[in-house]
């Protein structure tokens, strides 16, 4: 995938907490990404947003598993169970290191999982890791 084709990708931020939609925004911007960047802060409204195309494909799907009304793994099955959604990409990205989390998030097929302790120069890491990612792997359009 060329750099071009990163560019177009859409980052859909699955997650409530302000502080890290902000560090999230700060890493693109440090990094020069120009990424479109999507946001949702909860299960209900990423669904609601995804079916109604409100976010562009191809996209990346970044998931906080804690979460209020729909928490990630329960946004998970639903996504896993829809049709139209299901080829999804999705990276968990949340404070949970919990073994039985873990197990979960993989059940359901996702491409990785983040815990955000471990992101040592906080979401710029994380944004390395999906530059190279996507510069070997090709993503679906929908």
């Amino acid at each position: 995938m060329t750099q071009q084709a990163y560019d177009n990708i859409t980052i859909f931020l699955i997650d409530d907490d302000d502080v890290d939609f902000m560090a999230v925004k700060r890493s693109m911007v440090q990094l020069g990404l120009t990424n479109p960047l999507v946001r949702a802060r909860d299960g209900i409204e990423a669904l609601d947003m995804l079916h109604n195309k409100r976010v562009k494909t191809p996209y990346l799907i970044l998931l906080d598993l804690n979460m209020p009304r729909m928490n990630g793994l329960e946004l998970l099955e639903h996504i896993r169970d829809d049709d139209e959604l299901s080829m999804a990409v999705i990276f968990v990205l949340t404070t949970s290191a919990a073994d039985e989390d873990k197990f979960a998030a993989y059940s359901h097929h996702v491409a990785g999982y983040i815990v955000k302790s471990s992101l040592r120069k906080g979401f710029v890491n994380l944004f390395d890791m999906l530059q190279q990612y996507c510069s070997v792997v090709e993503l679906p359009y929908q």
